[in-house]
């Protein structure tokens, strides 16, 4: 084509260079906030009992690395658990209200208000009901996390260009074929962006449900160390507990990046114009 000019992909070098550039922020906010961290502590400003030093927190990490482990361990099933029975469910929800406009208009204030109901105050519900084992911890990770799927997947699936639905109507294309070939590979972009909100999202509903009542997980071990004014303990639950919603998001992202490559948010800088 005239005007446009390709060039080969990126080097080893200009990777290298993209990934400093995208992770050197993030990197430096980091570092500086546990600069500020460290003065804070360092200068004694706060009791140590409100906020430890890092290098006590840090000693907890390594000295309990066993403990910690065991318990994060217990949270990171449940939220995975929880998180792919979400996506089930919500993305075959989100296919039945886009066929139908009545179960549409019957399911989607039912999803409404079960979102705006605050997990925390119905989480003991679930405990009554289903005891104080794993299930009402899935099932409370699944409920923070199905609505956002849902609604991801929905909007993806309205999202399809009406004349590509009418073109492959036009060359006889059952409904299913348009759905595969058309339909569920235009939403997964959308579905996407849902999915790295309600993968972090089932962290928080696994502890969330642990903080109710559970005898493990980070939850628990929050718990445990609040009561006893354990604060190095408690911020090294918390920093695991993050870095748990960090490491998910990552790997959401990354299958973002080897599934959709076609899409243009995921394409190298391969074709420059001349113009």
């Amino acid at each position: 084509m005239s005007g446009v000019a390709e060039r080969n992909g990126p080097g080893a070098g200009e990777r290298l260079a993209r990934v400093v550039e995208a992770g050197w922020r993030p990197v430096a906010l980091l570092a500086g906030c546990f600069a500020v961290w460290w003065i804070i502590a360092a200068a004694e400003l706060v009791e140590p009992y409100l906020v430890p030093s890092p290098g006590a927190t840090l000693d907890v990490l390594t000295g309990k690395a066993d403990y910690l482990w065991q318990h994060t361990w217990v949270t990171t099933y449940e939220t995975l658990l929880g998180f792919v029975i979400a996506v089930v469910v919500g993305v075959l929800a989100a296919v039945v209200m886009v066929y139908s406009s009545t179960v549409e208009k019957t399911l989607y204030p039912i999803l409404l208000f079960a979102q705006v109901v605050p997990k925390i105050a119905i989480a003991p519900l679930f405990v009554v009901w289903l005891g104080f084992g794993i299930t009402p911890k899935i099932l409370i990770a699944v409920l923070i996390a199905f609505f956002p799927v849902v609604i991801s997947m929905v909007t993806g699936l309205k999202a399809v260009d009406p004349e590509m639905l009418q073109l492959s109507a036009t060359m006889g294309a059952k409904p299913w074929q348009t759905f595969a070939k058309i339909r569920f590979p235009a939403s997964l972009p959308h579905l996407f962006s849902g999915l790295k909100v309600a993968v972090t999202l089932a962290v928080t509903g696994a502890v969330v449900g642990e903080f109710v009542g559970a005898n493990e997980g980070l939850g628990y071990v929050i718990l445990q160390a609040n009561g006893n004014l354990d604060t190095p303990m408690l911020f090294a639950g918390l920093l695991v507990m993050s870095l748990i919603g960090v490491v998910l998001f990552v790997l959401v992202e990354i299958a973002e990046k080897l599934l959709l490559p076609w899409h243009a948010s995921r394409r190298d800088t391969n074709v420059t114009t001349s113009y």
